[in-house]
């Protein structure tokens, strides 16, 4: 847990260091600041939900993925 918890943080210094699409689009920024953080609950969370957790945490991936790619599209 710590080390997802870790790696989504390094994941997002690393994105934070790219400043102009920061600057740029602060409403991604903050949209996928947020979704980090909801898959590091999610990842922290008791295992046994019914499948239900994990299928939220695959969801929230693909909507990191996606506003990824909406902010590389919008630097295009």
């Amino acid at each position: 847990m710590k080390i997802s918890m870790t790696l989504a943080a390094a994941a997002l210094t690393v994105f934070m260091c790219s400043g102009e699409a920061l600057a740029a689009q602060p409403h991604m920024h903050n949209a996928l600041t947020a979704l980090m953080r909801a898959r590091a609950e999610l990842v922290a969370a008791r295992p046994d939900k019914g499948g239900h957790r994990v299928a939220a945490i695959r969801a929230v991936d693909a909507a990191i993925r996606q506003t990824k790619a909406g902010i590389a599209y919008a630097n295009d």
